[in-house]
């Protein structure tokens, strides 16, 4: 069976790069999928839009949701993927710049399973997805893949 995909939810192409450059740096090398705003997060999730007809049964190992995004912001995202019977279970990790504590607790309030705040600092941004792909790509055991 071949590594599931992480589906990395951001807009920002600096914060894009620094993420797919600090997974290959630690041999991280599941598929990534990159939606660019909320909408097409949920178009790849849901098989709409321009997604439609991929397999919605072949989800993502985990979502890496940034919150302040154009089109759906990420807690909408979030509150949307909890509310569907097929993407419920799906490990969310908010990877997000925002410090604002209302953020982190309406995250959680909405079921995220992770608040990862990103680090600005390069090596700390390497270290800190080399231990998100630890665990969510090898240590976390993830619940059987829904029937379609």
């Amino acid at each position: 069976m071949s590594a599931r995909n992480i589906l990395l939810i951001e807009d920002n192409p600096d914060d894009e790069a620094l993420t797919l450059r600090a997974f290959r740096k630690n041999n991280i090398s599941n598929p990534v999928v990159v939606a660019r705003d909320g909408a097409e997060a949920l178009d790849y999730l849901f098989a709409t839009g321009e997604h439609a007809g991929r397999d919605v049964s072949d989800l993502p190992q985990v979502v890496l949701l940034d919150l302040k995004l154009p089109k759906v912001d990420g807690l909408e995202v979030l509150r949307r993927v909890r509310a569907d019977e097929r993407t419920r279970l799906l490990p969310v990790v908010i990877l997000t710049s925002s410090g604002e504590e209302r953020d982190l607790v309406e995250g959680y309030r909405l079921g995220a399973n992770s608040y990862v705040r990103k680090p600005v600092d390069f090596d700390a941004f390497v270290e800190a997805a080399r231990q998100l792909g630890l665990y969510w790509l090898l240590l976390n055991e993830m619940p059987p893949r829904p029937m379609g």
